[in-house]
C-alpha cells in the first residue's frame, strides 16, 4: 500500500513539475530572456530562469484557489455580506507573498550558511539531521520524508504562530492579519511585510536543517499555503468530529479569529495550529467550537484603527509598536520614580 501511495504521489510530482517546467522554459524563452538581453542584464540570467519557476508555481496556485474557493464562498458562506470591497487588500498581498520570492530568497541565500556549518560540524564529529535514514527502509520512501518534513515545519509553525500573539511588540505586526472584519481565502496572506520575512526566514532555516530537498521544498510551501487559504475562507465547512482533529478546518481556524478568543482566548489566543490541531491539543490551546462568529480584534469595537489600504496597514503597525514602547518606557520610570520615593 506504501509502495503504491507513493508511486501515486511520485507521478503527481511529477507531472506538476513537468508543467510547471515546460512553463517556465516557455515564458523565459519568449518574453523574459530578450528583454534581459535588450536592458543588459544577461548576468543575472540563470537567476532569473530559477526564480521564475517559483512565480509560475505561485501564479498557478493563485489561479487554483480562486476557481476552486471563489465558487464555495458563493455557495455555502459563513457570512453573508452585501459587498467584498475590503477584502480587495487581501488580494494584493496574495499576488506580493505568493509568487514564493520570500521564501525563495531566504531558502537559497541561507544554503551556504548551512553548508559551512555543517562542514565544520562533520569536521568536529557531530552528525548532522539525516531524516531518511532514521529508519532504513521506511525514511527512504519520498512520501515518508515528505509527510515527515511537514509535520516537522508544522511544529515550529505553531510555535511561531503562538508566539506571535504572546509578545506585543511582535502582536503588533501580525495584528494586521487579525483586522479583517471579513474572512476570505485571500485573507492568509494579509500579514506585515515584516511578519512575512520572519515566517520565511524561520521556514527555510528549519527546512535546511533537517534537509528539505530543493524540489521537495517548493511542494511543501505550496501545498501549506493552498491548505491555509481553505482554512481562511468564508465557507460553513467542518470536518466532522474525527476530522477536525486531524486537519486544521475554516471552523477551527474561525475561532481563532473570533473577536475575543483569537487573540485572548484561554491565555493569548486559541487554535494556532498551521496544517495540524495537534499541537493545540497537546499545548493546551485548543477551542472547538461550532458557532459562526464575528472576527476581528476587540479594540476594533473601540474605534482602535488599524487601516484600510496595505501602505496604511503597514504603517499603523510601526505606529501600534510606537505607542507600546512608549508605555513601556512610562512605565519603567513610574517604577523608578516609586522605588525612589520608597
Amino acid at each position: 500500500m506504501l509502495a503504491f501511495l507513493n508511486s501515486c504521489a511520485h507521478w503527481a510530482a511529477s507531472g506538476a513539475d513537468d508543467l510547471v517546467s515546460w512553463l517556465q522554459t516557455l515564458v523565459y524563452v519568449k518574453v523574459l530572456q530578450p528583454l534581459l538581453f535588450y536592458a543588459g542584464f544577461m548576468d543575472v540570467d540563470e537567476d532569473t530562469f530559477d526564480a521564475l519557476y517559483w512565480v509560475i508555481v505561485g501564479v498557478l496556485e493563485i489561479g487554483a484557489m480562486y476557481a476552486i474557493l471563489r465558487p464555495l464562498e458563493a455557495l455555502v458562506p459563513a457570512e453573508k455580506w452585501r459587498d467584498r470591497k475590503s477584502v480587495g487588500v487581501d488580494a494584493v498581498y496574495t499576488w506580493i507573498t505568493r509568487l514564493g520570492i520570500f521564501n525563495l530568497l531566504f531558502f537559497f541565500a541561507l544554503q551556504p550558511v548551512f553548508d559551512r556549518a555543517q562542514g565544520w560540524l562533520r569536521l568536529h564529529g557531530v552528525m548532522s539531521v539525516d531524516i531518511d535514514n532514521l529508519w532504513p527502509g521506511v525514511t527512504t520512501v519520498p512520501l515518508v520524508t515528505f509527510v515527515i518534513y511537514l509535520i516537522v515545519l508544522d511544529f515550529f509553525g505553531y510555535w511561531y504562530h503562538r508566539f506571535s500573539h504572546r509578545f506585543g511588540i511582535w502582536w503588533e505586526l501580525h495584528a494586521v492579519h487579525h483586522s479583517q472584519r471579513k474572512m476570505s481565502f485571500w485573507c492568509d496572506n494579509r500579514n506585515h511585510l515584516l511578519d512575512v520575512l520572519g515566517q520565511s526566514c524561520m521556514f527555510a532555516a528549519i527546512a535546511l536543517v533537517i534537509g528539505v530537498p530543493p524540489a521537495q521544498f517548493v511542494v511543501l510551501v505550496a501545498l501549506t499555503n493552498f491548505v491555509q487559504n481553505v482554512q481562511h475562507a468564508n465557507i460553513r465547512w467542518h470536518f466532522g468530529w474525527l476530522g477536525e482533529r486531524l486537519v486544521v478546518s475554516p471552523r477551527f481556524h474561525r475561532r481563532h479569529h473570533a473577536i475575543g478568543y483569537g487573540h485572548e482566548g484561554t491565555t493569548y489566543g486559541c487554535n494556532f495550529g498551521v496544517l495540524f490541531p495537534w499541537w493545540d491539543m497537546m499545548f493546551g490551546s485548543a477551542s472547538f467550537n461550532r458557532e459562526i462568529e464575528p472576527t476581528g480584534i476587540r479594540d476594533q469595537l473601540e474605534g482602535e484603527r488599524y487601516g484600510e489600504g496595505f501602505w496604511a496597514q503597514q504603517g499603523l503597525a510601526f505606529r501600534r509598536i510606537a505607542r507600546r514602547l512608549a508605555a513601556q518606557r512610562r512605565t519603567r520610570g513610574d517604577t523608578r520614580d516609586d522605588a525612589s520615593a520608597a
